[in-house]
């Protein structure tokens, strides 16, 4: 079904797998690096890169693009550097905090902001409910050859030929200033489609087949996917970017597809036929590596929570439930304090049964899956199964009631939902507590459906295709592949009207209205001051997290912080809330001691003792020109979402670094970074334990200076000092700038 290959291989024709280079080479003398320019890739990002250096790249953006979880921050930092109008286009769309009553009228305040800040620097204002981010900029801006950068991880429009990235925050407004994205040239890895999917096997069948087979190994961890192959022209638009918004969970940097003549039919529906051109890889190209997928193979496929890598086949979990369930719950378990996820239960008389579905967001709410999901439902009824529908976009929606599919749906009982990301974070259709939720969304991560073990409160979510979860509503909640039903999929052709985009969507882009103040509500707060690097640094270690992996869900809550996402301290006060519930007052104090340091008072004496120790071990140290700070150990931490807050809010708190083994994703990296934390590697995890202090000489000598090791020194609470060794990894030359500046604003304060 999916086949890794073990090393580089040679595509020719677009089709032809060479895996021995050697036999290639003699024939044709075209060497790997030669036949790496023939990507689609390569030319890509070539031109978008400024550096003239193809190993390192400085690119521009063609457009940008945000949501009201995300915006407000950017913009903010953005202004704070110097901005004076978007320099392209920026699409500022309110899919996220569309529940306008969580926190009084803050979620609506931000929209507001969203709207002024469109008109005062000429931005594109979407308003709420009237599309998820990803559906819109596939409608409107998505393009053969165009590059878009989101700061949301899910920005993924390669199977319309767009290579787009999801990045934190602090990396738009990068180019919101005039400055370049600057990134190693990732490798490329070729995702070889054959082969024509059975019906009843929908997109998200593809992609979790995919996730499960690349995920734990980091077969493509910041690379880019480049789908190509002979199953493509087997698969519509809609399928394509079904698989392709989920390539974000592999951990790869982006994605790429081949183009054809249904690529060209979709732009030109969407009224962009000039968006349109060819891609495909030359006829030598050479890739770092191969996923090959047979389509007529892939299953009917559910990932387990928490993570969309824990991926079987419905079958399979079928013949072996209990000890699948099993074994799920008892991973979870080890990784969740309070309430237990019991799935065992669900296991009744031999069959499994889940409580709630949910369809919804740029990976579920497709015009293609929620016609199919009618087409299952059409006559029958999901009696006490509780099943939602959101729609992508209202052009979508609209469509949908044309041809009666919505009717369909609603007629059997599952309730049609707005154009809202909520279910896929937390924060619509919550499951009550124990109960077992199916979703074609992006994530299952742990809080993502709601639960608060801290609190008793826990359910569970897994991943499936919308067609399974329709075939399982029918089926009163009994777990059913879409495979098991006998459907005649009807495939109706969508007409695409974007003419309510027209009468509500704000579109100023190139003209600014400079004058526009900017609606600022009362949670709306600007960033706190952060101070710059010392040459010395010491911190204390708050929290240590020793899991496989830490999510950005678990370093700072998804659902119930959405709506101070605009105000820096009453938003950190949710930092690992979920996962290390002390880390916030941990933090805190030593917060307190820095204060106190700045005001020229004396230090608390287990501080001084610090030193003591320290200058016994023959180290020199000056306290009052050190800065003190907190720290965080967690092994592989940053898997998941781009939201910077995940680093911000450890920033706010006084946090100066992260201490890793490795870190889960570039763009959780970059926002330790922009946010003037320092992105710390270490090969013995051993040495840094709960309430140790880490001293580190001449740190800001030797991030400036290109250093990438360097002695640290780990003072116990018995007063022993043991010296280990930490790195940064490569980092450029502004990102060495910003760590010492202490965040990205104020290195454009000083640039």
């Amino acid at each position: 079904m999916v086949k890794l290959y073990d090393g580089g291989i040679y595509l020719l024709g677009g089709e032809t797998i060479v895996e021995d280079p050697r036999m290639f080479e003699q024939l044709q003398h075209v060497t790997p690096e030669e036949a790496e320019k023939g990507t689609m890739a390569y030319a890509i990002l070539k031109a978008h890169n400024h550096s003239g250096d193809m190993q390192h790249l400085k690119m521009r953006f063609d457009s940008l693009t945000s949501h009201d979880i995300t915006y407000v921050g950017i913009i903010q930092t953005a202004r704070a550097s110097g901005m004076k109008e978007f320099p392209m286009p920026y699409v500022l769309t309110n899919c996220h905090n569309s529940l306008c009553a969580v926190g009084g009228t803050i979620n609506e305040d931000d929209h507001m902001f969203a709207l002024s800040a469109a008109h005062k620097y000429g931005g594109i204002y979407v308003p709420t409910n009237m599309a998820v981010i990803h559906s819109y900029n596939r409608e409107k801006m998505a393009g053969c050859g165009r590059m878009i950068l989101g700061s949301d991880s899910h920005t993924r429009y390669g199977a319309l030929g767009t290579l787009a990235v999801g990045e934190g925050g602090g990396e738009l407004a990068k180019q919101l200033v005039g400055r370049t994205y600057d990134v190693t040239r990732p490798g490329v890895v070729c995702i070889y489609l054959k082969g024509n999917p059975r019906p009843g096997v929908g997109p998200q069948d593809v992609a979790l087949s995919i996730i499960g087979a690349v995920y734990a190994g980091g077969y493509v961890k910041n690379k880019v996917m480049e789908f190509v192959g002979p199953g493509i022209k087997n698969l519509p638009i809609e399928y394509r970017n079904g698989i392709d918004v989920m390539t974000t969970e592999t951990t790869c940097w982006s994605s790429i597809w081949q183009t054809d003549e249904k690529t060209e039919e979709y732009l030109a529906l969407h009224g962009r036929p000039e968006a349109y051109k060819r891609l495909s890889p030359a006829d030598v190209a050479y890739y770092d590596g191969c996923v090959e997928v047979d389509l007529s193979s892939v299953e009917c496929t559910i990932a387990l929570p928490m993570h969309p890598s824990y991926t079987c086949t419905i079958r399979e979990l079928k013949e072996n439930a209990g000890d699948i369930l099993y074994a799920c719950q008892q991973k979870a378990n080890s990784q969740i304090m309070g309430a237990k996820l019991d799935l065992v239960s669900k296991v009744r008389g031999g069959e499994i049964y889940v409580d709630q579905g949910i369809v919804a967001g740029c990976s579920g709410g497709t015009f293609d899956n929620v016609c199919a999901v009618a087409d299952i439902l059409r006559g029958r009824s999901c009696g006490q199964f509780k099943m939602s529908v959101y729609p992508g976009s209202m052009p979508a929606y609209i469509q949908l009631m044309k041809n009666g599919e919505l009717c369909d749906i609603a007629s059997s009982g599952a309730i049609i939902r707005e154009c809202f990301c909520g279910p896929c974070f937390g924060a619509g259709d919550t499951p009550a507590n124990g109960e077992f939720s199916i979703r074609h969304t992006t994530r299952n991560f742990p809080n993502r459906e709601g639960s608060k073990p801290a609190e008793g409160q826990m359910a569970g979510v897994a991943l499936m295709d919308a067609r399974s979860i329709a075939a399982t509503a029918v089926n009163g909640g009994r777990l059913t592949a879409a495979t098991e039903v006998d459907i005649d999929y009807t495939s109706p052709r969508y007409f695409f009207d974007g003419s309510v985009y027209e009468k509500r969507v704000y579109d100023g882009f190139g003209h600014p209205e400079k004058d526009t103040p900017l609606k600022m509500g009362p949670n709306i707060r600007d960033w706190p001051e952060q101070p710059a690097l010392t040459e010395d640094l010491m911190m204390k270690v708050v929290s240590r997290i020793t899991d496989p992996v830490t999510t950005t869900d678990e370093l700072i809550p998804s659902g119930e912080t959405s709506s101070y996402r605009s105000n820096p301290l009453r938003l950190a006060e949710f930092t690992l809330s979920r996962k290390d519930p002390q880390y916030v007052s941990r933090a805190k104090e030593v917060q307190a001691i820095e204060r106190a340091r700045e005001n020229g008072d004396a230090l608390a004496e287990d501080v001084q003792a610090v030193y003591r120790a320290l200058e016994m071990a023959g180290l020199n140290v000056d306290p009052a020109e050190t800065i003190i700070g907190s720290v965080m150990y967690a092994n592989k931490p940053g898997d998941g979402s781009a939201r910077e807050q995940a680093a911000s809010c450890q920033r706010v708190l006084g946090g100066c670094a992260n201490i890793a083994r490795e870190y889960a994703t570039k763009r959780y990296r970059s926002n330790c970074m922009n946010w003037g934390m320092l992105p710390l590697l270490t090969n013995d995890e051993s040495v840094y334990d709960l309430g140790d202090w880490v001293f580190i000489p001449g740190i800001r000598t030797a991030v400036l200076s290109g250093k990438e090791a360097f002695d640290a020194y780990v003072v116990k609470p018995d007063g022993r000092v043991v010296k280990t060794e930490v790195s940064t990894g490569e980092l450029t030359v502004d990102e060495r700038q910003i760590i010492a500046d202490g965040c990205l604003i104020n290195y454009y304060r000083k640039n």
